[in-house]
């Protein structure tokens, strides 16, 4: 009669086994030494490793300076800066020039105001791409997105770390601790079915 509660002994150790085997992932969290060998969470301590690859990865395939300046460049960007120099200098011509220079603004008409507004904002619109060129090139410079990811990953804690896996993979997780139950239990169906053959 015993026999036949393989298939559920089975399923339990399937879905145990892997249940330890996902808190392995994260646990122990310091390195505990044991007499022959010494164990720890294969996150906590490969926490420099991940952090160095994830700093990679995302300096080289999900976050590009080029994407900045093709933002910076891109038509929306150009009709959004062109709107705020409209409203500067129209703010400028009517109002700043006659605050700082009240004698100028007397002598200034409304033809003359157009004509200082459009040949300001020409040369703006002239000299604009490669200020942000040159802006974008040195935060290129001055920015290691590799570096950022690196010491921000590296710096979590064991828990904060274990708490953003989970986040993320808490449904795959326990998808493995099922998927070792009905493993586990498909092979006690097929023991059972091995010894009632014999």
């Amino acid at each position: 009669m015993i026999i036949y509660t393989l298939p559920i002994i089975a399923a339990i150790t399937g879905w145990v086994t892997n249940f330890l085997a996902i808190k392995m992932l994260f646990h122990p969290k310091k390195k505990l030494n044991l007499y022959l060998f010494s164990i720890q969470g294969i996150f906590p301590k490969r926490q420099s490793v991940l952090a160095e690859r994830l700093g990679k990865i995302v300096s080289t395939e999900l976050f590009s300076f080029r994407d900045i300046k093709d933002r910076f460049t891109s038509t929306s960007t150009a009709i959004e800066i062109n709107k705020v120099l409209d409203e500067k200098l129209e703010d400028f011509m009517e109002v700043k020039i006659k605050t700082a220079m009240p004698m100028l603004a007397m002598f200034l008409n409304k033809e003359a105001k157009v004509k200082i507004k459009e040949t300001l904002h020409l040369e703006f619109q002239n000299i604009l791409p490669d200020i942000l060129n040159k802006y974008s090139e040195k935060l290129e410079k001055d920015i290691s997105v590799e570096e950022i990811v690196y010491r921000k990953v590296a710096a979590f804690s064991s828990d904060k770390l274990e708490q953003i896996l989970l986040s993320i993979m808490k449904k795959e997780f326990k998808f493995i601790e099922i998927l070792g139950g009905i493993l586990g239990f498909m092979i006690g169906i097929i023991q059972l079915l091995i010894i009632q053959m014999q």
